[in-house]
């Protein structure tokens, strides 16, 4: 089974991701971007804010995209995968960004994963007063950077990118305590 763990910065992905290694221990643990050596170098470039053109951020995402399918899901498909972020988060990005068609998002995203999309996301979802404060508890990156406003609109994207996608949205109150985020994953990821 593919799930992917979605949410904004400081949602808890991380952390869920941690609980869930130990509920399965021979599962492949992976992220997006990053989850390749080509994805590492990727969102180097990504988070350091380096491009000025939101359509290069979008295909530098794409590209990884393209390599983590092919690397790490593909060969995977038969074990159990949990991705911090996917082409959920991807799309939700691009919809925002508003630079490019809705088609043109999905075509290009079913290009680069060949069709192959998680089985199941699980949205963490922040409350903008939690947002605000986790985000002074750090030092923020390029995305980060961009605003509680922009990260609360691409929690909303997330959403509808799940939607587009045709993939089961499970949407969970991030600002629950820890054990109980996780036990809520748990009772629903169908094994």
């Amino acid at each position: 089974m593919y799930v992917t763990i979605e949410g904004i910065d400081t949602a808890g992905k991380s952390t869920q991701i941690e609980k869930l290694r130990a509920h399965f221990k021979d599962a492949i643990i992976t992220k997006e971007p990053g989850g390749t050596e080509a994805g590492k170098e990727i969102r180097e470039i990504v988070l350091s804010a380096k491009t000025k053109s939101k359509k290069a951020e979008f295909l530098l995402f794409l590209a990884d995209r393209a390599e983590h399918i092919k690397e790490v899901i593909e060969p995977n498909l038969q074990k159990m995968i949990i991705s911090d972020r996917s082409v959920v988060s991807g799309v939700a990005y691009a919809l925002v960004q508003g630079e490019i068609s809705e088609t043109a998002i999905l075509h290009l995203n079913r290009f680069a994963t060949g069709g192959i999309y998680p089985q199941k996301v699980f949205l963490l979802k922040l409350t903008k007063e939690e947002l605000k404060f986790r985000l002074s508890q750090k030092k923020l990156d390029g995305i980060e950077l961009r605003g509680e406003e922009y990260l609360l609109e691409i929690q909303e994207a997330i959403i509808k990118a799940s939607k587009l996608l045709d993939i089961e949205l499970v949407t969970i109150d991030a600002t629950k305590d820890i054990d109980s985020i996780t036990k809520e994953i748990l009772n629903n990821i169908n094994l």
